[in-house]
Order: C-alpha cells, then sequence, then structure tokens
C-alpha cells in the first residue's frame, strides 16, 4: 500500500485539510535555505490537529516519512523533503489561539511567523524575545524546532528559555501536551523543553504556549568601527562585565570589514564602508536614555574605540539592516559554506585564528558575522556547498571548534547537513541514548528521516 494511489486517496479522504500532489505544490516545498533540494509526493495543509493526527498515523501504516514545514527558512536542509515524502506544511496553521496577559503568556499554532507575534504583542506592551536574522518570515513552531537565537539572546537566551508548553502528535501518532504556568519547578526531567531543538523528529507541534517579555521604553542601537587588528576576546571583556554590573546592553554583534562593507552598500549613510564592526543594543527608560548612551560612549572610550559611532534611535531599523547580510551574500555569491558555530568565551581570539586558517588552507574568501557576546560566529565561505572542498572546510572548522571545547551549532541545528557531527558533540554514548530517545517517540521511524540523526 506505501505510496500507492490507493493509499493518496485514503489520506485525502481522512482529513479536512487540502491535500496536493500537483509539480507546483511538490516544487514550492522541495528547498529551505540551504543548497539542499528534496522531492516531496504530497503536501497536506492541516485544518486541525486531528488531521496531524491522521497524517501521522497514514505514515506509520504506509512507511511514508513525513516533514513538517514551517516558513521553509531553516539553513541546514531541516525541512527539505526526504524522497517521496509528506510534507505537513503548517504555514497557514498560523492562528494566535490566546493571551495570559497577566502572566505575559501566549499561545499559538505552530505557522505563526516571528514578526506577527512581535506585531501583536507589542500592541499589548510586550514581544517575543528571540529575534532570528529570518524573523520576518520564520515561524514560532519552527523557531522551537531548532532552538533558534538571535542578536537579543545575548540578554535574553534562545528560544527553548521562552517555551513555556507545547502539544505535539509524536510518531506514534499520541497526541500530548506538555506545559507549566508556573516559573519554575523541580519535577524530575524538563520534558518541556525536550521537543525543543529536536527538528521535527520526535514529534509535530501543534501548539506553543511560550512566554513574552516587557516591552522596554527605549531600544537604542550603536555602530562602532572596529580599528584593524583589534581582539575580539579582549574587546567582549570588558563588555560583558559592565552588561553584568548595569550597563543595559541586549546585544552584542560582531560584523567583519567583508560583512560590514556588503552592508554599507545598502546603507551607506549609517554604515560605514572599510572596518569591521561593533553592534550593540541599549534597552532603557525613557529617563535613562541619554545617560545609558554617556555610560557606553566612556567605556568605548576606555576600550580604545575613539571612532565616528552611528546611533540607531530605534535599534530594530539595525537588526533589520543586519538581518540582510545573508541575503546580501545569497545575492552576490549564491550557495557558500554557511556555518553556525560557539566556543567557550575565553577562546573567541583562537575561534577567529581558526576561522581565519581554515579559508586560508582552502584558499575561497570568508565573511563572518555573528554573536559576539555569546562568542558564537557564522563564518560564510564562499565555495561550492555541495563540492568537496566543502566538505573538508566543515570537517576543519567542526572539528577545531570541537577541540576549542566548543559547539558544532550554536542556533541553526544540525539537520540533514551535519547530522553526521551528532556523535563529535555527543559521543557514541550520547548518540546512543538519542537513538533510544527516538525510537521510544517515534519507533517507526517516520518523522524527518535523515535529520540531526546520523546516518
Amino acid at each position: 500500500m506505501s505510496g500507492t494511489g490507493a493509499a493518496w486517496e485514503e489520506l485525502e479522504r481522512s482529513v479536512r485539510g487540502r491535500l496536493r500532489r500537483d509539480p507546483e505544490a511538490i516544487a514550492a516545498v522541495a528547498a529551505d535555505g540551504s543548497h539542499l533540494r528534496g522531492t516531496a509526493a504530497g503536501v497536506l495543509a492541516p485544518a486541525d490537529v486531528e488531521d496531524v493526527v491522521a497524517a501521522v498515523r497514514w505514515c506509520r501504516r504506509t512507511g511514508v516519512p513525513l516533514v513538517a514545514r514551517g516558513g521553509g527558512t531553516s539553513l541546514d536542509g531541516e525541512s527539505v523533503p526526504t524522497g517521496g515524502s509528506l510534507v505537513l506544511d503548517l504555514g497557514h496553521f498560523d492562528r494566535i489561539l490566546g493571551w495570559e496577559t497577566e502572566d505575559r503568556l501566549v499561545r499559538v499554532q505552530p505557522g505563526v511567523v516571528n514578526r506577527a507575534l512581535q506585531e501583536a504583542a507589542r500592541e499589548r506592551g510586550m514581544f517575543f524575545p528571540p529575534n532570528p536574522g529570518s524573523w520576518r518570515t520564520s515561524t514560532i513552531g519552527g523557531n522551537a524546532a531548532t532552538n533558534a537565537s538571535g542578536p537579543r539572546s545575548y540578554r535574553y537566551g534562545p528560544t527553548r528559555r521562552w517555551v513555556r508548553g507545547w502539544q505535539a502528535v509524536l510518531g506514534s501518532g499520541e497526541t500530548v501536551r506538555m506545559e507549566t504556568r508556573a516559573r519554575k519547578r523541580s519535577v524530575g526531567p524538563d520534558l518541556v523543553g525536550l521537543l525543543v531543538g529536536s527538528e521535527g523528529t520526535l514529534g509535530v507541534f501543534t501548539e506553543l504556549l511560550v512566554e513574552l517579555a516587557p516591552l522596554p521604553e527605549r531600544r537604542q542601537a550603536v555602530v562602532v568601527p572596529l580599528p584593524e587588528g583589534t581582539r575580539l576576546g579582549a574587546l567582549r571583556g570588558p563588555l560583558d562585565r559592565a552588561s553584568a554590573h548595569g550597563l543595559p546592553l541586549s546585544a552584542l554583534e560582531y560584523v567583519d570589514g567583508a560583512t560590514g562593507s556588503e552592508l554599507a552598500r545598502v546603507a551607506p549613510s549609517r554604515i560605514p564602508e572599510g572596518p569591521a564592526l561593533l553592534l550593540l543594543e541599549l534597552e532603557s527608560t525613557d529617563a535613562s536614555a541619554s545617560s545609558d548612551l554617556e555610560s557606553l560612549e566612556r567605556l568605548l572610550a576606555r576600550a580604545g574605540l575613539s571612532g565616528r559611532a552611528s546611533l540607531f534611535p530605534n535599534a530594530e531599523e539595525l537588526w533589520t539592516l543586519r538581518g540582510e547580510s545573508g541575503l546580501l551574500l545569497d545575492a552576490r555569491f549564491g550557495y557558500r559554506v554557511r556555518e553556525d558555530v560557539a566556543v567557550p568565551p575565553d577562546r573567541l581570539d583562537a575561534l577567529v585564528a581558526l576561522i581565519e586558517a581554515t579559508a586560508r588552507e582552502a584558499e575561497v574568501p570568508v565573511f563572518v558575522y555573528g554573536h559576539l557576546g555569546e562568542a558564537s560566529l557564522h563564518p560564510n565561505f564562499v565555495v561550492d556547498p555541495a563540492g568537496p572542498a566543502a566538505t573538508a572546510i566543515r570537517r576543519r572548522l567542526l572539528t577545531g571548534v570541537h577541540e576549542l571545547g566548543g559547539t558544532v551549532s550554536a542556533e541553526h541545528g544540525l539537520g540533514a547537513l551535519k547530522a553526521a557531527y551528532l556523535g563529535l558533540e555527543h559521543g557514541s554514548e550520547g548518540v546512543a541514548l538519542l537513538r533510544r530517545l527516538k525510537r521510544l517517540f517515534d519507533p517507526d521511524g517516520i518523522l524527518n528521516p535523515g535529520k540531526l540523526y546520523p546516518p
């Protein structure tokens, strides 16, 4: 029955949502933000949770793989369909289901776009802290599936910190709800956090209960040119200490000179062309905004950063511009090796040296930007990501990061591109535990096969 016309007709009869198998629908879900492409056999836009349950149970019976998809912005192939998959298109499963304003909670369907939630929350004096560069199109379900972050994670942490509950359909076909409204609890392992970052390999989110933060009165951003040869580790330390002692820094970002020059082409009056850049955000009250900015200026002067800074009175303008970095490189260079690594803060300069050595040995240009405050960088190596040079670059970089005590993925996940490195991060015992967990949640291995877990 697997993959037969009769089987697909059975699925269509069992759901309320629209099932499509035409070439246009198949092509629309073939790729994500990576260079990878796959082929689906059908695309279902579920009308309700019962449709998701029916789809999972049908996939168990037929052996057809199931891939959940939100905005399709993942960068490592997380939502690229395995051959012959049923794709659950959750992009239209996008209702905000209810607000609990006093407790700063909101319940959403997984297809709600990050930007749409931000706009709705702003009207209530709140915001959702995770703000990945793809925030204008990525969904809350996708943010949770990859434990996404963004510039403001320096202060607020990744998505996992803000997910207070979920409803999901597991690979077994069971519908499970896990959530708590308590601000803390000690009742065994954290089952709420378990599915966050699992890339749709354990269950399909159908609802998420997320916490919001109070909207700051003022958010100012500053762009500071860095002198050539600035050591990022030495720069990060004083800023981090100042933040710990009261300077309201909520983002501490880095853009190298090559990437900064690309940004300067679209904002020449606000971004200097040539030098590497430090990007900072201050969250202030209206009354403290001027004094906070003055405190930052004094700190930067003590650090030897006396170059002309650019002020963005509305920080969102800077992060929208910063989010264009990848798109600008896409337009100029096309697909490339885009990495996402982090190291302990005291190894930040060693990470920079590793990135430079990797690019030099491969004889390819590299563009680097990322989250300085968390020692998390995104090197972009300009090389065909499907070729042998890309494989060598990724191996050199990721093994080097591991030797520095870092992580092979700080916020993008592993997907299909980096699944082979799960063992490097967790070791054979850790991988064995994760495989047993996978079998418990997804006994037939139908959920997003080929992602996260090594082949």
